[in-house]
This record gives C-alpha cells, structure tokens and sequence, in this order.
C-alpha cells in the first residue's frame, strides 16, 4: 500500500533534518512512539503504539537508512512485527525537504507499506485514514519541536 503525503512548517530544511536524524526530538513528534533509539549512524530500533478504532497494537520494528543527501532528501526501509502474533510488516521511505520563499519548508513523503497477517485485515481505507490522520499529527508535533529549537 503506497502512501503519499505534503505538508507544510515554518523553518529550514536544516532544521527540519535536524529533528528527523535526532531519536529522542524524532519520538517526541512521531505519533504512538515509545521508543526510537539509534543503533548505529544509519540503524533505528523502534518501539510504536498505535490504534484503530477499538484495536490497540505495539509494533516492533528496525529502520535502516539507505541513502542521504543532506538535508532535502533521506530514503530509509524497515521491517518488523505487531507483538501479540498479529503480523508483520515491512515499508520502504522517501521523504524530500524543499525550502519554499515565504520561509517555509515543504516536506513530500512516499511510504510503501506492506502486511502481512491480522494487520492486513484492517483494510487499505482504514490504514489510509489512519495515516492520514497521523501525519497531521506529526506535522503539528514537528512544527512545535521546531518553534522549541528556534527559541
């Protein structure tokens, strides 16, 4: 299932690769994240919790970076598992910064995530909206991290 998204912060495309190399500041914006610690230079182990509708899972997973061109352009792929046997999961990402004239930076993502198992059964609308739903929420969370870090 591909995703795509834009949004939109206040900032520079520095400031922005900043927060999105930093685990601690990254976990602080990213949604149901309870752990994102760096294992290496380009090694993520990351713990999420996220829910749709009535159903709560943990996942457990691994993101590797795979290319970087600091700071507009990161490519990273990751893999892991729901706890509680509810399936697997691996995705692959791109994320492109661009400085825009007003002062702004345009942030453009591409995710491909494939499921296998009972997180499959969701259903491509549910985890669309889903994901809809916590990008806005990471680009509220990434605009206050940046408003802290000017400060």
């Amino acid at each position: 299932m591909k995703i795509e998204g834009v949004f939109q912060a206040k900032g520079t495309a520095q400031q922005i690769w900043d927060i999105l190399l930093r685990p601690g500041t990254l976990a602080a914006c990213v949604p149901g994240a309870q752990k994102i610690e760096a294992t290496d230079a380009t090694t993520y182990d990351c713990l999420m919790k996220q829910s749709v509708g009535p159903i709560s899972v943990k996942l457990q997973f691994i993101v590797k970076i795979t290319e970087m061109d600091p700071p507009t352009h990161i490519k990273a792929v990751g893999a892991g598992e729901a706890l509680g046997k509810m399936g697997t999961f691996s995705m692959a990402l791109e994320v492109n910064i661009r400085e825009i004239p007003d002062g702004s930076v345009e942030i453009i993502y591409v995710t491909d995530v494939n499921l296998v198992g009972k997180l499959a059964t969701f259903g491509e609308r549910i985890m669309r909206a889903k994901a809809k739903t916590e990008s806005e929420a990471f680009g509220a969370n990434l605009q206050k991290a940046l408003q802290i870090a000017v400060v």
